[in-house]
């Protein structure tokens, strides 16, 4: 860039989690041939992107660190989702993936910020300015240790069971239904924001 140039503005980002936010769970998923959006989710991440958003995965894969799976089996599935996504016109930005088992040292296992961190640093993104969407409690801790401006537990995959079990520790974080409820709560919160 040169020295004169302005800088890029920084994006706001929605930050997801893949297993049961954005697809079906299955359970240490390794055979991309099983890949399957949960319902609506692609056309929520249409409004998100068509309102500014910058759309990207954070995705503990710990069955790489357990040994349940091989890199080469993760890289596959997360290729199939974000070709899943772009049929249904949707860009994933990129696609971060932390291959550590609970009890290995890690700097980006969530509910560390590291992903999201990794984000801001090479995507440009506005963390302030962006949300965490996930099914586990570990997703609402990685967007309030990264500083987002909110974050949402969805109920699909675990997150009727983790709603119940953190109830007590969810806080502000906003508990809605499904991806599409994400949607909507992110875009009345994005309209909030611009009339403050």
């Amino acid at each position: 860039m040169p020295p004169d140039a302005t800088p890029p503005k920084p994006l706001p980002a929605v930050f997801l989690d893949r297993d049961g936010t954005l697809i079906v769970e299955r359970n240490y998923l390794s055979d991309p041939a099983l890949v399957e959006l949960l319902p609506g989710a692609a056309a929520a991440l249409r409004r998100l992107q068509d309102a500014g958003f910058a759309l990207v995965i954070a995705t503990n894969q710990s069955g790489v660190g357990r040994g349940y799976y091989t890199l080469e089996d993760m890289h596959r599935v997360n290729t199939r989702v974000e070709a899943e996504l772009d049929r249904a016109g949707v860009r994933i930005r990129r696609t971060y993936f932390s291959p550590e088992a609970p009890e290995m040292e890690s700097s980006t296992r969530k509910p560390l910020p590291g992903m999201l961190e990794a984000a801001r640093d090479e995507l440009g993104i506005d963390l302030a300015g962006s949300y965490m969407v996930g099914d586990k409690f570990a997703d609402v801790e990685c967007g309030r240790n990264a500083g987002v401006r909110a974050s949402l537990l969805v109920r699909t995959g675990y997150g009727r069971e983790h709603e119940r079990e953190h109830a007590d520790r969810l806080g502000n974080a906003a508990v809605v239904d499904d991806l599409s409820a994400a949607a909507d709560w992110i875009l009345r919160d994005q309209r909030r924001a611009a009339t403050t």
